[in-house]
Protein backbone atom coordinates (compact mmCIF):
# COMPACT_ATOMS: atom_id res chain seq x y z
CA UNK A 1 0.00 0.00 0.00
CA UNK A 2 1.43 3.44 -0.85
CA UNK A 3 2.60 5.52 2.09
CA UNK A 4 0.53 8.50 0.95
CA UNK A 5 -2.59 6.44 1.74
CA UNK A 6 -1.88 7.35 5.37
CA UNK A 7 -1.01 11.02 5.38
CA UNK A 8 0.84 12.42 8.36
CA UNK A 9 -0.89 14.99 10.51
CA UNK A 10 0.76 17.75 12.50
CA UNK A 11 1.15 17.12 16.19
CA UNK A 12 1.50 19.45 19.15
CA UNK A 13 4.91 18.71 20.68
CA UNK A 14 5.43 18.87 24.41
CA UNK A 15 7.65 21.95 23.98
CA UNK A 16 4.98 23.72 21.96
CA UNK A 17 2.26 22.72 24.41
CA UNK A 18 4.29 24.04 27.33
CA UNK A 19 4.91 27.32 25.47
CA UNK A 20 1.18 27.67 24.80
CA UNK A 21 0.38 27.04 28.46
CA UNK A 22 2.95 29.65 29.51
CA UNK A 23 1.64 32.23 27.02
CA UNK A 24 -1.97 31.75 28.14
CA UNK A 25 -0.96 32.04 31.81
CA UNK A 26 1.04 35.20 31.06
CA UNK A 27 -1.97 36.76 29.34
CA UNK A 28 -4.19 35.81 32.27
CA UNK A 29 -1.73 37.28 34.78
CA UNK A 30 -1.69 40.49 32.75
CA UNK A 31 -5.47 40.61 33.04
CA UNK A 32 -5.32 39.98 36.78
CA UNK A 33 -6.77 36.47 36.41
CA UNK A 34 -5.84 33.06 37.74
CA UNK A 35 -6.78 30.37 35.21
CA UNK A 36 -6.14 26.78 34.25
CA UNK A 37 -4.84 25.92 30.79
CA UNK A 38 -4.84 22.59 28.97
CA UNK A 39 -3.26 21.79 25.62
CA UNK A 40 -4.49 18.58 24.04
CA UNK A 41 -3.52 16.54 21.00
CA UNK A 42 -5.78 16.03 18.01
CA UNK A 43 -7.72 13.32 19.88
CA UNK A 44 -8.39 15.71 22.77
CA UNK A 45 -5.92 13.97 25.09
CA UNK A 46 -3.69 15.91 27.47
CA UNK A 47 -0.25 17.08 26.35
CA UNK A 48 0.42 19.83 28.91
CA UNK A 49 -1.53 21.64 31.61
CA UNK A 50 -1.22 24.13 34.43
CA UNK A 51 -3.46 25.55 37.14
CA UNK A 52 -2.30 28.98 38.25
CA UNK A 53 -2.19 29.68 41.98
CA UNK A 54 -5.64 30.82 43.02
CA UNK A 55 -7.44 29.46 39.95
CA UNK A 56 -10.87 27.97 40.71
CA UNK A 57 -10.62 24.34 41.77
CA UNK A 58 -12.89 23.12 38.96
CA UNK A 59 -11.15 25.12 36.27
CA UNK A 60 -8.55 22.50 35.32
CA UNK A 61 -11.16 19.90 34.43
CA UNK A 62 -13.24 22.46 32.54
CA UNK A 63 -10.18 23.71 30.61
CA UNK A 64 -9.51 20.11 29.60
CA UNK A 65 -13.08 19.64 28.45
CA UNK A 66 -12.92 22.87 26.43
CA UNK A 67 -9.77 21.62 24.69
CA UNK A 68 -11.39 18.20 24.17
CA UNK A 69 -14.47 19.79 22.60
CA UNK A 70 -12.42 22.07 20.33
CA UNK A 71 -10.27 19.15 19.15
CA UNK A 72 -13.08 16.70 18.50
CA UNK A 73 -15.36 19.20 16.79
CA UNK A 74 -12.50 21.15 15.17
CA UNK A 75 -14.10 24.44 16.18
CA UNK A 76 -14.11 26.87 19.10
CA UNK A 77 -15.97 25.29 22.01
CA UNK A 78 -18.24 28.32 22.37
CA UNK A 79 -19.46 27.97 18.78
CA UNK A 80 -21.75 25.17 19.94
CA UNK A 81 -23.57 27.37 22.45
CA UNK A 82 -26.54 28.39 20.32
CA UNK A 83 -27.02 25.15 18.37
CA UNK A 84 -26.97 23.10 21.60
CA UNK A 85 -30.01 24.87 23.05
CA UNK A 86 -33.37 23.04 23.11
CA UNK A 87 -34.61 22.68 19.55
CA UNK A 88 -31.15 23.35 18.08
CA UNK A 89 -29.36 21.03 15.67
CA UNK A 90 -26.92 20.00 18.42
CA UNK A 91 -29.45 19.72 21.26
CA UNK A 92 -28.21 17.07 23.69
CA UNK A 93 -24.58 17.23 22.62
CA UNK A 94 -23.46 18.12 26.13
CA UNK A 95 -24.61 14.72 27.38
CA UNK A 96 -22.38 12.87 24.90
CA UNK A 97 -18.82 11.69 25.51
CA UNK A 98 -19.51 11.26 29.20
CA UNK A 99 -20.49 14.90 29.54
CA UNK A 100 -17.08 16.15 28.33
CA UNK A 101 -18.53 18.19 25.47
CA UNK A 102 -18.90 21.76 26.72
CA UNK A 103 -20.30 24.80 24.99
CA UNK A 104 -18.44 27.55 26.85
CA UNK A 105 -15.93 29.97 25.32
CA UNK A 106 -12.26 29.27 25.94
CA UNK A 107 -11.49 26.22 23.79
CA UNK A 108 -9.81 26.66 20.41
CA UNK A 109 -8.51 24.19 17.85
CA UNK A 110 -4.83 24.40 16.93
CA UNK A 111 -4.64 24.31 13.15
CA UNK A 112 -1.49 23.94 11.05
CA UNK A 113 -2.15 24.66 7.37
CA UNK A 114 -5.84 23.95 8.06
CA UNK A 115 -5.00 20.53 9.54
CA UNK A 116 -5.88 19.83 13.16
CA UNK A 117 -2.84 19.45 15.43
CA UNK A 118 -4.61 19.76 18.78
CA UNK A 119 -6.49 22.25 20.91
CA UNK A 120 -6.14 24.62 23.84
CA UNK A 121 -8.64 25.20 26.62
CA UNK A 122 -8.63 27.95 29.24
CA UNK A 123 -10.94 28.26 32.24
CA UNK A 124 -11.11 30.45 35.32
CA UNK A 125 -12.34 33.79 34.06
CA UNK A 126 -15.44 34.73 32.14
CA UNK A 127 -15.91 33.02 28.80
CA UNK A 128 -14.65 36.13 27.02
CA UNK A 129 -11.56 36.30 29.26
CA UNK A 130 -10.82 32.62 28.78
CA UNK A 131 -11.11 33.04 25.01
CA UNK A 132 -8.80 36.06 25.09
CA UNK A 133 -6.14 34.03 26.91
CA UNK A 134 -6.45 31.10 24.48
CA UNK A 135 -6.23 33.41 21.47
CA UNK A 136 -3.20 35.20 22.93
CA UNK A 137 -1.42 31.87 23.36
CA UNK A 138 -2.07 30.86 19.75
CA UNK A 139 -0.96 34.29 18.53
CA UNK A 140 2.26 34.09 20.57
CA UNK A 141 3.01 30.64 19.13
CA UNK A 142 2.74 32.00 15.61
Amino acid sequence: MPTDAYPAHPEVSLATAQALVSAACAEAAGLGLAVSVVVADRAGELVAAARMDGAPLGSLRLAGDKAYTAALWRMPSGDLRLSSQPGGDDWGITSTAGGRIVVYDGGLPILVDDDLAGAIGVSGGTGAQDLTCAQAALTAAG
